[in-house]
């Protein structure tokens, strides 16, 4: 029990840690797109418009594990481990599953420094969860 409890723990501090990581990664792309007069533009371009596309594969993960934690279903390690190489495999170090998105991943890492901040946090959030053999 107190291992279920672990895991799913682990699993919440990672959807608050990716929240963090999306917003930053959707506030640097919006400076990139421009200027964005309001709220409701600014999700209609998040959502609709290909320059912010590539950030959906992020989205659905973020989705995946809150899913996952709405469940009453205990979170077993191999589940987690799922998570955990999903995420490896989308920003690293695992071999990429989408090419193009680890490409403007690495490239936000290099261009601000709250993206390298927060995919550091991604990666200690990640090595709390077990992982696949």
């Amino acid at each position: 029990m107190a291992d279920q409890a672990a895991l799913r723990a682990s699993l919440v501090n990672l959807t608050k840690t990716t929240r963090r990581l999306h917003k930053a990664m959707l506030d640097v792309e919006t400076q990139y797109f421009g200027a964005v007069s309001g709220v409701l533009e600014h999700l209609q371009l998040v959502t609709n418009h290909p320059h912010f596309a590539w950030l959906q594969k992020l989205s659905g993960l973020m989705v995946e594990v809150d899913e996952r934690l709405d469940e009453e279903a205990p979170v077993d390690a191999e589940t987690a481990a799922c998570i955990r190489t999903a995420f490896e495999m989308l920003v690293g170090p695992r071999p990429a599953i989408d090419e193009d998105f680890r490409k403007r991943y690495n490239a936000l890492l290099q261009d601000a420094p709250e993206i390298a901040m927060a995919h550091g946090a991604l990666r200690a959030a990640l090595a709390q969860l077990p992982a696949q053999p």
